[in-house]
């Protein structure tokens, strides 16, 4: 089993309140796009029913924990206002505008770096881009990575932190399964396959070939 240095809870709760950052541009530009500005305020509206605020003086384990739960709220909303609104097709471009807002997101000069490493050293450049994608996903749920090699990562997520939370399926098979194996695919040449296990799974990274 590789040992991957932990995230504290302070830098998981940056994290979540990045994540929510990143939704509140991306998802009102997609649905200002494909519907109107009316669809905007009211996907807004319901997010703002479902968030609770965060104490000042609270410790950086419960701020984490109001925070994820915020962002479980906004996610599982929008994945329900989309399909509802717009049906299994704009499920699927709102999957795409997902994809770009990750490649947006983690594009610039570690990018360039990467890809010039993966040139001179494929096997190096795989591990560390399995280690840094596994400890930057540490916020989202508890796992262990039980395999780490210059050709593979098996991650193993017993309970997944998500699907405790109710309707929360389009974000699994959409927002984690299927809009990362395609950013994983499309800008890091990595292919991603997920074995679901009731609330948990099982994911292997490789290298495309």
């Amino acid at each position: 089993m590789a040992k991957l240095k932990q995230m504290t809870d302070n830098e998981k709760y940056h994290c979540v309140c990045d994540a929510m950052k990143r939704t509140r541009q991306y998802v009102p530009a997609f649905l200002k796009q494909q519907l109107s500005d009316k669809a905007v305020l009211e996907l807004q509206a319901i997010w703002q029913e479902g968030t609770r605020s965060i104490p000042e003086n609270a410790t950086s384990t419960e701020k984490y924990e109001l925070a994820y739960a915020n962002y479980m709220w906004m996610a599982r909303s929008t994945y329900s206002y989309v399909r509802k609104q717009l049906g299994n097709e704009g499920i699927q471009k709102f999957e795409r505008a997902e994809i770009e807002m990750l490649k947006r997101s983690n594009s610039g000069l570690t990018m360039l770096l990467l890809r010039l490493l993966r040139a001179v050293a494929p096997g190096s450049a795989f591990v560390l881009v399995a280690k840094q994608t596994a400890h930057q996903l540490q916020w989202v749920t508890p796992f262990t990575v039980d395999e780490l090699s210059r050709k593979k990562m098996v991650v193993t997520v017993p309970q997944c932190k998500a699907l405790s939370f109710p309707d929360t399926e389009d974000l699994c098979a959409i927002g984690c399964q299927s809009t990362y194996r395609t950013w994983f695919a499309e800008q890091l040449h990595l292919v991603m396959d997920t074995h679901r296990q009731t609330t948990g799974c099982t994911k292997i990274l490789v290298p495309s070939r």
